[in-house]
């Protein structure tokens, strides 16, 4: 284990790092071409000789797009916290609870989380419309459930089960019930879990597009990707607007990683290795 890495090994990293980096920064120079560099044969230089912010205030002045960011962070936020919370003490019932039935109920969340969007949004879409929730935060954040809950409760069933249980046995041996068990010793030791979870689930409502696109159509509640999509010129696509939007929409997803890393490889890693 203490043996030094090869000078090939750092080669292939830095290749790796720049084939996974390749597209956030090819849109990241294309933001700042200026329209004349986007087409024709400097569309494919690495640079520009004449950097621009004009797609930036574009961006901000001649569209909505502080509308859909507010959207789309309203939406995540409040579908995460729901996803996490509910998923927390169903994940924590099926690791730990003994009733009939555990294997069949997991069953059917993976069942679930593997019907294709298209198959579900006709009836999804009718339900709401009867209840009056299209073109409404509340229409997302429900059918954004139906496919965070069963990855959110996969994945705190196997924290919750890596976690001893002679720590509960002790816990009820000092009196406590089973929910304080929950809260007070079960919950601090999934944090990482949790986070991990939280962060995979915010990310994946935060990049929805398929429920978006159906369900809201008034721009008042159209979130992030529906609003770039929806990005048009008067007679060409805005290439420079949509590199530049889709710049400012991946900035707080990376602060967000880079913020939380070490608790996602710990959330990822945990029980990996058995003390």
């Amino acid at each position: 284990m203490k043996k030094k890495a090869s000078p090939l090994f750092y080669v292939f990293l830095i290749l790796f790092v720049f084939v996974v980096m390749f597209p956030f920064l090819w849109m990241l120079i294309s933001s700042i071409k200026p329209a004349t560099e986007l087409f024709g044969d400097k569309a494919f230089t690495p640079y520009t000789s004449d950097p621009t912010m004009e797609n930036y205030k574009s961006v901000f002045f001649d569209h909505p797009f502080l509308r859909y960011l507010w959207n789309s962070t309203v939406v995540s936020t409040i579908t995460t916290v729901y996803a996490v919370t509910v998923a927390s003490f169903a994940a924590y019932a099926i690791a730990r609870l003994q009733f009939r039935g555990k294997t069949f109920i997991l069953g059917i969340v993976l069942s679930v989380s593997m019907f294709p969007q298209i198959a579900t949004i006709t009836p999804i879409y009718i339900f709401l419309k009867n209840l009056g929730l299209t073109n409404s935060y509340l229409g997302l954040i429900i059918p954004y459930s139906t496919f965070t809950l069963p990855l959110s409760i996969w994945i705190l069933v196997t924290f919750f089960r890596k976690i001893p249980l002679d720590l509960e046995e002790a816990a009820k041996i000092d009196g406590a019930t089973l929910m304080q068990t929950f809260w007070k010793v079960i919950m601090p030791l999934a944090l990482p879990g949790i986070f991990t979870t939280a962060i995979l689930v915010f990310i994946a409502a935060w990049n929805e597009f398929f429920f978006a696109l159906t369900i809201n159509t008034d721009d008042k509640y159209k979130t992030v990707p529906i609003g770039i999509a929806m990005f048009q010129g008067q007679f060409t696509i805005p290439w420079g607007e949509i590199a530049a939007a889709t710049v400012v929409v991946s900035v707080p997803l990376v602060i967000m990683v880079l913020i939380f890393q070490r608790r996602i490889v710990s959330g990822l890693t945990s029980g990996s290795v058995k003390e």
